[in-house]
Order: C-alpha cells, then structure tokens, then sequence
C-alpha cells in the first residue's frame, strides 16, 4: 500500500506549458513550482515518434527532479506524427502552413509522453496515443488559421482547444492529451507513486 502524500511535500511541474497547468487546474491539482527544463528537444536520427515523446518526457522529468529531490515531479511532452514523420512546432508561417497542408483530410497521431518521478525516486513513464482526424482543409481555411497566429508554439502548428477544433471531426482517444496533458493517465500515475490528489 502506498504511503499518503506528507505533509509539505510538492508537486513540481517541469514544464513552460500555460495549457498543462490549466488542465491540471481543471481536476484540483495546482503544482507548487512550474520549472521548465531546458533540455535539447531535437529528434535523434531514426527515432520513432512515440520513443521521442517518452525520452523528452523522461529527460525532462529527471533535469528537474535533480533540482528538487524532495518533490513530486510530473513532466510532459506533446508529439504530433504523420506516420513516423514528426510534426514539431513551426518555425515560421511557412512551415505552419505546409503543416497543415500535410494534415488536411488526414488522420494524424497525437502522442503524449507522461512521466512522473517521486521523492524517494519512483519512476513512472507512460505514452499515450490520440488518433485525430482532420476535414480536408480549404485555402481560406489554412489562410485564415495561419492569420489567427494561434500556430505558433504549437506542435503540429494547430491547437485543437482553440479555433483549430472546427478541423477536427473526430477523435479517438484522449482529448486532453491533445491539449497537452492525457489527465486520466496523469492522475492515475501520480496516485501510483503515492501523491495525495
């Protein structure tokens, strides 16, 4: 059985994402520190998407649990594939574009990597894919996203919880993962490794 959370202990959240700290805050939980790791998020040469979003995950969750052993660490990471080709986020409105455009009347993988560390240095690693369908997009459609700027930032160049959910038809999976953050997933493994939700 697995100890409660004592008290003063904390929930770090390793990650620069306003969107992951609103989905947290969407089921109670508000991390005590948001520290973001500054890792190197470069695909390695043949590395499948879902092995990438588990290592930057990982990566991340472990840079920060260095600087806080004594808390609970939860770090995420959002990977968009076209197959096995990654979607990162654009560079510029060109890129956004040719995404999109890639991504019109396709379906697509949103694969979120979750791992949290605990204070006596319990790891839970854990990928979780969401299927996600696109409408064929028209020029209009692309020109007028592309204008909106809602882009940038964003793996894939879209945000499905913004103006970009009038593209998707259908999902199969969790919605939240696409946001930035498979909540299910998440609060299940933090309760494994003994954080009092």
């Amino acid at each position: 059985m697995v100890e409660p959370t004592p008290a003063g202990t904390r929930l770090v959240l390793a990650s620069a994402s306003p969107r992951r700290k609103d989905l947290l805050a969407q089921v109670g939980i508000t991390p005590d520190a948001i520290v973001p790791a500054d890792i190197d998020e470069t695909p390695l040469s043949q590395e499948r998407p879902r092995d990438l979003a588990a290592r930057l995950s990982h990566t991340k969750a472990a840079a920060v649990a260095e600087l806080y052993p004594d808390a609970f660490v939860l770090a995420a990471d959002t990977v968009v594939a076209l197959g096995r080709r990654v979607l990162e986020k654009p560079v510029d409105e060109a890129e956004a574009r040719l995404f999109l455009t890639k991504l019109s009347g396709r379906r697509h993988s949103v694969i979120g990597g979750v791992c949290v560390i605990s204070p006596n240095g319990d790891i839970q690693l854990q990928t979780i894919v969401t299927k996600v369908k696109f409408k064929r997009l028209t020029p209009h459609d692309i020109d007028a996203y592309i204008a909106s700027g809602e882009w940038q930032g964003k793996a894939g160049g879209y945000a499905i919880q913004g103006r970009a959910g009038a593209f998707v038809p259908w999902i199969s999976g969790s919605y939240s993962n696409v946001v930035g953050l498979s909540l299910s997933d998440a609060v299940n493994m933090l309760t494994g490794v003994g954080y009092r939700v």
